[in-house]
């Protein structure tokens, strides 16, 4: 028997695309990637499809009539197989008895036609194409119907086509069809409201969050709503002034000069009820905002009740006296943070350590990011967090190839990996470089979708948009939804079938040295506990002192009380950003740990 990937079963071609040799109909039926061609020669041989039924729903799809377009058709069978479907393929310019009479055959769930020509002769085609179908409708099948807009409002019109899309849908849309949500959203229960089911609901395409808040609550408000509606994110993380971040809770320490200094001035909980009461619309996107930099969990009871907070973002290193955003001193704000971390964990909401990039945006070398990334998801392990999200900011320093970029990440990926099990799940998000956008505004949206199709190489659950602004304002309602859109393109693209760039074998040298060089830079770090301690990695004195002896350090670090800002880093040939001695030549973790440990017991 012929087995290769295409073969003829009688009058049926069964294309399959797992990679594997199949014996049998049913095993070319009920593959991964089903994909059923039938031969249009011929018209008998259903018994071989009686046999090789499975559990899998079946749709029938094809270009109706003389239309020969199938792109679209073929597009949403590959989606259709994304939500569990199995797919028969009928091909272009297909008769009226033809795709019914299979549809009946096959016991097909749905049927998908598609004409994209003369409005006018649609109109007609598609008025048989009801009246001969009448029946199956009756019997319970499904139709949808795909289309240029004027001949789909010409099928709306009809009343006879469950669902009707006009081209300008995005592929989210098109799946969240066919995994049998409702076609048209009702209300807020249409869509999930925690960050873990809204990612499974969403699958294969990661939620969407972008950054939002203006310097007035009213234009905030009005611009939630316009986001909202837009339907584009599933996520808006509200930007709030630093005022809201360090003094919510004391009102005698704010400065009414500094209000909307870097967000949106909120300032008391019926301002954030307000916020969230103005996402109720549209696609209910979830809200989360900043942990603060101060009373951290009176501030967390507050975002729970208020704005039903879909995750806590906290650093481990930062956001206190040694960036200037917090009261807090080193050693204090770990701890701090770690108890944030725990209480977070305790109610059963994500939790997101937006801590290594803070290095790299500092033009800390990659191993030191990498370090910090497994020691962001240790601590958060360690303080009971279930749900973590592993944040990935590309383009950190801006000067990175992509080629050393996404090995920077797939290190970081691979060190924490380890430590998931049944009780700490992790989730990863990415995001474009808040510091790597040029001014030129064309530039900009080119370096968006361009980051964000290289991010899609990690199979993110979240991507985090920086909107294409970013360089020249912060961004209004109106560029989050064109920020929005351009990333959703590029996802799309991604996910239709990318190349595969970790497999690039300068990667993964760079990975695995990143990886081993990390692996020295965390011994070092435990040999500064002091006699006595448990865990070196969770102990606050033992983090700070590893800040303090530079051996997590960064250049812009230089006259900080809290670092020495020795190191020094440069961008090599290949794009990566390594730590370099008084020369300018490479220095090996080994040797500048050596050097500073030596200092620091002497």
């Amino acid at each position: 028997m012929d087995t290769s990937a295409g073969r003829l079963f009688g009058n049926y071609r069964f294309e399959t695309t797992t990679g594997r040799r199949t014996e049998s109909m049913a095993d070319a039926v009920c593959s991964l990637k089903p994909i059923v061609e039938f031969n249009r020669q011929d018209a008998g041989g259903a018994s071989w499809l009686q046999e090789a039924r499975c559990s899998m729903k079946t749709v029938v799809a094809g270009a109706l009539g003389e239309c020969v377009h199938v792109a679209g058709v073929s597009h949403f069978l590959r989606l259709a197989e994304a939500a569990g479907w199995r797919a028969i393929f009928l091909g272009p310019a297909v008769p009226i008895e033809r795709i019914l009479s299979v549809a009946r055959e096959t016991g097909a769930e749905l049927v998908g036609v598609s004409y994209r020509l003369t409005p006018e002769t649609g109109e007609r085609l598609l008025g048989e194409f009801a009246e001969a179908a009448d029946e199956l409708r009756a019997a319970g099948v499904r139709f949808a119907f795909a289309g240029t807009p004027p001949v789909a409002a010409r099928a709306q019109a009809l009343g006879f086509f469950e669902r009707v899309f006009a081209g300008g849908e995005s592929d989210d849309e098109v799946l969240a069809y066919l995994k049998g949500e409702r076609a048209i959203a009702q209300g807020e229960a249409d869509y999930p409201q925690s960050t873990v089911e809204r990612i499974r609901w969403k699958s294969p395409y990661p939620l969407i969050r972008h950054h939002f808040g203006l310097p007035t609550l009213h234009a905030t408000l009005d611009g939630i709503a316009q986001i909202a509606e837009a339907r584009v994110l599933d996520v808006i993380s509200l930007g709030i002034d630093q005022d809201a971040q360090e003094n919510f809770f004391h009102p005698e320490r704010q400065d009414p000069r500094r209000m909307g200094a870097g967000g949106v001035p909120v300032r008391s909980a019926e301002d954030y009820r307000a916020l969230y009461a103005a996402s109720r619309r549209g696609n209910y996107p979830l809200l989360r905002t900043y942990s603060g930099t101060d009373d951290f969990i009176r501030l967390a009871e507050l975002y729970v009740e208020t704005i039903h907070i879909a995750w806590c973002a906290i650093p481990l290193f930062w956001f206190n006296q040694m960036d200037g955003r917090g009261p807090w001193d080193l050693a204090g704000s770990i701890r701090e943070h770690q108890q944030v971390m725990a209480w977070y964990g305790a109610h059963d909401i994500p939790v997101e350590l937006n801590e290594p990039h803070h290095w790299g945006m500092r033009d800390a070398s990659d191993v030191v990011c990498v370090t910090a990334a497994y020691l962001s998801a240790y601590n958060a392990r360690a303080f009971g967090v279930r749900d973590y999200i592993a944040q990935l900011m590309f383009n950190s320093p801006p000067g990175l190839s992509d080629r050393m970029d996404l090995a920077k990440m797939l290190a970081m990926l691979d060190i924490i990996a380890p430590l998931a099990n049944e009780h700490f799940r992790i989730w990863r998000q990415t995001r474009t470089g808040l510091l790597s956008y040029p001014l030129d505004i064309d530039a900009a949206r080119a370096h968006l979708a361009t980051s964000v199709y290289v991010q899609m190489a990690v199979r993110p659950h979240i991507v985090h948009v920086v909107g294409h602004t970013e360089a020249d304002h912060a961004a209004t309602a109106a560029d989050v939804i064109e920020s929005c859109k351009l990333a959703r393109r590029a996802i799309e693209a991604a996910t239709r079938g990318a190349p595969d760039m970790t497999a690039d074998p300068v990667v993964q040298e760079r990975r695995e040295f990143l990886i081993a060089e990390a692996r020295c830079t965390l011994d070092a770090i435990r040999e500064l506990a002091s006699p006595g301690v448990s865990d070196p990695l969770t102990d606050p004195p033992t983090l700070a002192r590893a800040v303090q002896i530079g051996i997590l350090d960064a250049p812009q670090l230089k006259n900080n009380r809290f670092a020495p800002g020795r190191i020094i880093t440069q961008i090599n040939a290949c794009g990566g950003c390594d730590a370099v001695d008084a020369e300018g030549r490479p220095l090996p973790e080994r040797t500048r740990l050596a050097t500073l440990l030596k200092e620091w017991t002497a």
